[in-house]
């Protein structure tokens, strides 16, 4: 059973755009289902992180908004990142799942007991991970994953309880 999801942000979470205002301000666009989902997930009792290679006051916004307690920015070794993180839960590799878009992300998902990478991840990470998803970066691949999983972990019934 899965416990922990581990969340990239830039080509995952976001379709990978980075938008400066001309005042300096970064943008980015985040998927409402995504967010559903992965605030469903934490209130079934299950963990969620964030681990990525940028640092951004909009991640650490979006991330409190959902209630995600675990938060890895500006990290540069994703792997000892989801291994030290995996580790502080009690959690082994098979209960993990993550999702990665690029190169940086491959040795992350090559720990995770369940790998995804969204439509448009690059060829070298679709060709690594368990599952390609059919939704895009930023566009409800992270809400793909979490469906998944939750039929994977048998707790659809749990999950659509929480809205119905």
């Amino acid at each position: 059973m899965i416990k922990l999801i581990v969340l990239d942000v830039d080509g995952c979470l976001t379709n990978g755009d980075i938008i400066y205002t001309s005042g300096g301000d970064e943008i980015k666009h985040f998927n409402v289902k995504d967010g559903l989902a992965i605030s469903s997930w934490i209130k079934m009792g299950l963990h969620a992180a964030i681990i990525t290679g940028r640092e951004s006051k909009i991640v650490e916004k979006r991330a409190n908004e959902l209630g995600i307690k675990h938060l890895f920015q500006h990290v540069k070794d994703k792997e000892t990142a989801i291994k030290e993180l995996a580790s502080k839960l009690g959690l082994k590799s098979y209960e993990v799942a993550a999702i990665g878009d690029d190169l940086n992300d491959y040795k992350m998902l090559k720990f995770a007991g369940r790998s995804f990478t969204p439509k448009d991840g690059v060829k070298e990470i679709r060709e690594l991970v368990d599952t390609v998803l059919s939704q895009n970066g930023g566009d409800g691949a992270i809400r793909e994953m979490i469906d998944i999983l939750v039929d994977e972990n048998d707790a659809k019934d749990e999950f659509l309880s929480m809205w119905m």
